[in-house]
C-alpha cells in the first residue's frame, strides 16, 4: 500500500513538474557560448559588452566631446559653455549636471590627491573659483556634493550629514544664481531623501519644481524615491505619487511610465509568485510605460531611462519580440536603471540582452523578422 502511495505521489509530481519544464526548454534554451545552438547578440547589429557605454542612459555627443576635452585639458569652460547653451527646465539639462558632476567625483576617487600631487576634478574647484556667479557651475558643484556623500559616507552618520548640509546650502547658492532653473531644486530632492525632511517640507520643496517644470520626468523619479517604503514612505504612498503623475501627464509625457518605475523599487527580494512579472499591476506598469515611449518624443532624453526599465520588465515577463523591439534603440549605452544598480552594468545588462535574444529565437524570431 505505501508503495501505491509513492506511485501516485510520483505521478502526481511528474505532471506539476512537466509542463513547467518544457515551458523553460521552450523559452529559453541556455547552452555555452560558442556553442552551435547559442543565440548571438552579435546577429542583431548590438554592440560587444566590451563597447557599452556605462556613463549615460543613451546618445549626447555634444556632452562626451565636452566632457572628453574637460577631463583631458582640465579646463571647465567647455563645460560652462555647454551648459550655458542648453535650455534650464528640459530634462538634458539635469542630465547634463549629473554627467559633469559625476565625471567629477569619479576623478576625485580615482585621484584623491595627496603630498604634491593634484586631485582629480580640479576643474570643477576652478570653475566655482573664477566663476562664482555662473549658474551651470553652482548647479554641478551641488550634486559633485550629492554624489560625494552617498558614495563615500554611510547615510545617518555624522560625515554624511555634514556633506549632505554642505549640499543643501550649495543648492540655495545655485537657486539664487538661476530663479527660473529647476534643476537646483531637484537636486535638493536627494538631499531631502538623505536628511530626512518633514514631509511638510519636502511637500514645499516639491511645489517649487511644480512651479517651474510640471512635467519634468527627472524630478519626477528623484522624488519617487523620498515616497518609497525603503525611506520616507510606504509602497502605497509611492504608487500613489506615480499613478498621480501619471494621469495628469500631457500628450507626449513620459510621466505615464511612472508607475513602473514605483513597481521596480518595491520589487520583493524573493519573488515566490509565479507569474509575478506577468501580474495584472505589473502588466498595466509596462502596457502604460510602452504607451509613453511609442507617444513620447524621439528626441527626449528620457525616453532611454524608460525602455532600459521596460527591457527588464519585458524580459522577467517572457515578453522576447517586445523586449528586442526596445534592445534595438537603447544598445550601446547602459548608464540607466536598472543595470547601475549592479557592480558591473554593462555584465548586467549583457546577460538580459542575451536572454531577450534567445527567447525571441526560440518562438521563432530571427534578424530577418525583427523591424529596425
Amino acid at each position: 500500500m505505501e508503495i501505491l502511495w509513492v506511485l501516485i505521489a510520483l505521478v502526481v509530481l511528474g505532471f506539476v513538474l512537466l509542463p513547467v519544464l518544457r515551458r523553460r526548454h521552450s523559452a529559453v534554451g541556455l547552452v555555452p557560448p560558442g556553442h552551435p545552438d547559442a543565440a548571438d547578440p552579435a546577429n542583431y547589429g548590438f554592440a560587444r559588452e566590451e563597447e557599452l557605454d556605462v556613463r549615460m542612459p543613451g546618445p549626447d555627443q555634444d556632452l562626451l566631446d565636452v566632457l572628453d576635452l574637460v577631463q583631458r585639458t582640465q579646463d571647465y569652460r567647455g563645460a560652462q559653455q555647454l551648459l550655458a547653451g542648453t535650455e534650464r527646465e528640459g530634462e538634458r539639462r539635469w542630465q547634463r549636471v549629473q554627467s559633469f558632476a559625476g565625471a567629477a567625483s569619479l576623478e576625485l576617487r580615482q585621484r584623491p590627491g595627496g603630498v604634491g600631487e593634484v586631485p582629480g576634478g580640479q576643474w570643477l574647484r576652478v570653475w566655482r573659483t573664477e566663476a562664482p556667479k555662473d549658474a551651470g557651475g553652482a548647479a554641478v558643484h551641488a550634486e559633485f556634493l550629492v554624489q560625494q556623500a552617498w558614495r563615500t559616507a554611510t547615510p545617518g552618520t555624522d560625515e554624511f550629514r555634514i556633506i549632505m548640509e554642505e549640499a543643501r546650502a550649495a543648492c540655495g547658492q545655485a537657486a539664487l544664481l538661476a530663479p527660473g532653473d529647476p534643476v537646483p531644486y531637484i537636486i535638493e530632492l536627494s538631499v531631502a531623501r538623505g536628511l530626512a525632511y518633514p514631509r511638510e517640507e519636502f511637500e514645499q520643496l516639491w511645489l517649487k519644481i511644480l512651479d517651474r517644470a510640471p512635467n519634468h520626468m527627472g524630478a519626477h523619479l528623484a522624488a519617487l524615491h523620498y515616497w518609497c517604503e525603503k525611506w520616507h514612505g510606504s509602497r502605497e504612498l509611492a504608487y500613489s505619487f506615480a499613478e498621480a503623475a501619471a494621469a495628469r501627464a500631457p500628450q507626449g509625457s513620459l510621466l505615464a511610465a511612472m508607475p513602473l518605475f514605483a513597481v521596480f523599487e518595491h520589487l520583493p527580494e524573493v519573488n515566490l509568485v509565479s507569474g509575478f512579472y506577468q501580474s495584472e499591476v505589473v502588466t498595466k506598469a509596462i502596457h502604460g510605460a510602452l504607451h509613453a515611449v511609442h507617444s513620447a518624443r524621439p528626441d527626449d532624453p528620457m525616453q532611454a531611462h524608460v525602455r532600459h526599465l521596460l527591457v527588464f520588465f519585458l524580459v522577467r515577463a517572457e515578453r522576447w519580440a517586445e523586449a528586442m523591439n526596445q534592445l534595438i534603440v537603447v544598445d550601446g549605452h547602459v548608464g540607466a536603471l536598472p543595470w547601475i544598480l549592479s557592480a558591473d552594468p554593462a555584465a548586467e545588462f549583457a546577460v538580459y540582452r542575451a536572454l531577450a535574444v534567445a527567447g525571441y529565437e526560440a518562438n521563432g524570431g530571427s534578424p530577418a523578422t525583427l523591424p529596425h
